[in-house]
This record gives C-alpha cells, structure tokens and sequence, in this order.
C-alpha cells in the first residue's frame, strides 16, 4: 500500500516534471517511478554512497538523495538529470516523500495509532474505526504500564523492553518522551493483582540490570476496551506522580493502591493549606524537628502503640511519651488518641504535598 501511494504520487508529479523520477528503497530496488517499466529494477550498494551525509549525489547523469524517516528507514529519491534542475526536483521530492512516509506511519502503524490513543491525540470518535481497519480487538483487556528512568541512558530501554513484549500483535512499548516509555499488555479477564505486579518487577529488574539505570513503573486498573486506554495512561502517570510525594521508596507504583494519596493529589494547594492551617492553629507543622517527625512515623508504622515503638527506636518508654506530649503541647493533637492520629496522618501528607508540587488553584 505503502508503494501504491508513492506510485500515485509520481504519476501526479510527472505531469509537471518533464523527466524520469522515482523511488529507491534501503534495499537498492526501485519501488516507485514515473517510468513504470523501471519499477523491479535494482540498484546495489547505492545507499553506501551516502554514508557521509544525505547530500545529493551525482551518478550517470541522475542525481540522487537519500531520505531518511525519524523511524531509521532509508529512501532515496531520484531524478533524470545532473543539471541545477534536477538537484532541485530531488529536494523536492526528498521533503515530498518524507511528508508522505510520516502521514503513512502515522495512519497505519500500530504503534503510531496507540500513542496517539493513549496521549489523547485522536478523536474518540475515530478510534473504534481506525482500530478495526488496522485489526486491532477493540474489547480486550489491557494494562498500561508507565516505566520511567530517573536520567537517560546511552542503553535503548524501547529495546529491552521489546525483547519481554514480543509479541507486536497484543502487546505494544510506546516511546513517550526520553525517560518515559508506556507498554500495553494485553491481559486475559480478571487477571490476578499479582500477575499484574510480577510484570511490573520483571521489567523493573530487565531494566535496572541492563541499562544500569533506576526506573519507577506506574501500572493503570485493567480496562475493558482500547477507547478506554488514554484514561488507563493517565492513571500510569498519576500513579508515578503521587508515588513520588507519598512513595518515595517504591519504584512500582500502581493506580489500585494509591490510597488517601490520590485523594490529596487531586485537591487544590489553597484548599491544602487551609486545611493545615485549621489542623495546626497553635504552631505550623514545620516546628517539629526531623527527629520528631522520625519518631512519629514509627509511632504510625507500629499501629501507635507506644512499647513497640519506644522497642524499635531504641529509647525508654517514658521517653516516647515524653515526645508525644511534647508534640500534643505544640499542635493540640494526642497521637495516642485514634482521632488525633488520623488527622495528624493526613496533615503529614498535605505538608509533604504542598512542599514538592507547584501551586495549582
């Protein structure tokens, strides 16, 4: 198909250039020409001429110049001629055919229509359309899981992860920027949370082992239809987005167990702040040193119950206590009292909120 559109292209053109012009794919065979009789005919090592750069060459009076598409595939367009004429046609052509090949891909390559469908960049009403044209199943359950690196790396994550993916007709790893990258793994019904998870450390372990690289992996809830899937990627990212503030020692995050976490991420900052200012009326949160805060969260991670705690900070048990009135003098909140621990966890992450995102109203 691919051909037959640069073929119709040419039989277009040849009314306006009054010369011989064509097609020349990576393998040196001619793929599209005004004259149809050359189409078949092959042109070897052509290609290795312009391996130091893609300026047009002159060869048996036909110059030449090569067409290279963002996704690595290589072209070379021709025209009859050595002449300043010729050259220009083949500029022409060169800028023509890349258009061309991109507007392709962009139509019919599978890859291509998923990211489109996942970062929004598509008309709802097009999707179901477009996915059955390119004999994508419109009904099956997909994950998608949002792997992104800390810094770049010289190793192509997109490679590693296709060699776990494999299979292009389910299953698809979509370069988003240079550190994220989505997979889109088709899953059977009520697939176990854990599956899901084994998948998220296998890459995770693929990744850090390979590319040598820290990775954080937010994985979406299942959904049942691919027009479902631009929602699933923005759970990927929301999970990675609040994993950071909240989770900061997770590297796989998911959408599922985000808790109170995607409650606080989703609330204004001003309404944020007034909720601290209406906890904390005696003193700020930010009076309690970092010694204190350590030891209420271990106080929150043995279910706030004072021997235990006091056991795994090492010091006496009068001398927790002695911290915890300490913290009921500064803000009005017992940490021994159901109540006042609940709200005091919560102010906890609205602080650590407010700190590490930029105001939104």
């Amino acid at each position: 198909m691919q051909n037959r559109l640069f073929q119709n292209t040419l039989n277009q053109l040849k009314k306006d250039i009054d010369r011989i012009i064509g097609v020349i794919d990576d393998n040196g065979t001619i793929i599209a020409c005004s004259d149809e009789s050359r189409i078949g005919s092959e042109n070897e090592n052509l290609l290795s001429l312009f391996e130091s750069g893609s300026d047009i060459k002159i060869i048996n009076s036909c110059s030449y110049k090569r067409v290279e598409t963002y996704n690595k595939s290589e072209y070379i367009v021709f025209c009859e001629g050595d002449d300043e004429m010729a050259k220009g046609y083949c500029a022409f052509l060169g800028t023509h055919f890349l258009t061309i090949k991109q507007y392709y891909d962009e139509k019919y390559d599978r890859n291509s229509f998923v990211k489109n469908v996942i970062v929004d960049n598509i008309l709802p009403g097009d999707v179901l359309y477009r996915s059955r044209e390119l004999h994508l199943n419109v009904d099956a359950s997909r994950v998608v899981f949002l792997v992104r690196t800390q810094k770049n790396s010289e190793t192509s994550i997109v490679e590693i992860l296709l060699s776990l993916f494999p299979d292009k007709a389910h299953d698809f790893v979509v370069q988003i920027d240079n550190r994220d990258v989505a997979v889109i793994k088709e899953m059977k019904e009520d697939v176990p949370t854990e599956e899901i998870m084994k998948l998220a450390q296998n890459m995770l372990d693929a990744v850090m082992t390979e590319a040598m690289v820290k990775v954080s992996i937010g994985i979406s809830t299942v959904v049942p239809t691919i027009q479902e899937l631009a929602a699933a990627y923005r759970e990927s990212r929301i999970a990675l987005e609040v994993g950071k503030v909240f989770d900061t020692e997770k590297n796989i995050i998911s959408y599922e167990n985000l808790g109170i976490g995607r409650l606080i991420y989703q609330l204004p900052t001003t309404l944020c702040e007034l909720f601290l200012n209406e906890v904390f009326k005696k003193e700020s949160i930010n009076v309690l040193d970092s010694e204190t805060i350590y030891t209420i969260q271990k106080f929150f991670e043995n279910n706030l119950n004072v021997s235990e705690t006091s056991r795994k900070l090492f010091v006496h048990r009068n001398t927790l206590v002695y911290r915890l009135d300490k913290i009921k003098k500064l803000t009005g909140l017992d940490l021994r009292e159901f109540d006042d621990a609940i709200i005091f966890k919560v102010a906890m992450m609205v602080n650590k909120y407010l700190i590490s995102h930029p105001t939104r109203l």
